[in-house]
């Protein structure tokens, strides 16, 4: 392999590794508004569960919501399961909204469906 070969190569995985931990960052970073806990109630209206953790479209006052709630293992170690997130049932979430102005999210670290409460971050106060 020539020097101008080993160069290029030596660029393609920096720029891959790059790219790769960029989206990761993007992905995992904390775009919530942690200094403050927020309380919403809405009717489901949607749901996609699965990996990397399960979203929740509510609505609330005419206007569509969507709430991260957590992984498949996480929602099932809370006794949450995918009967109780239902279309149609209501659901009061508590935990962090999106810190984006005007952005209409929220991550949920507890739950109640029905009565119900499911705590998704025992360890935390919410």
């Amino acid at each position: 392999m020539t020097i101008g070969n080993q160069s290029g190569l030596l660029a393609l995985l920096i720029g891959v590794l790059l790219a790769w931990s960029t989206a990761s960052l993007a992905h995992h970073g904390w775009g919530w508004a942690t200094d403050e806990e927020f309380e919403i109630t809405g009717t489901i209206t949607g749901v996609r569960l699965g990996n990397p953790h399960g979203e929740v479209t509510i609505e609330v006052d005419g206007e569509e919501w969507v709430i991260e709630v957590g992984q498949p293992w996480r929602n099932m170690r809370a006794g949450l399961t995918d009967e109780q997130l239902s279309k149609g049932r209501k659901i009061t979430v508590h935990g962090h909204r999106s810190a984006r102005e005007g952005e209409r999210r929220m991550k949920a670290e507890r739950v109640v469906v029905d009565g119900e409460d499911f705590n998704l971050y025992p360890g935390r106060d919410s």
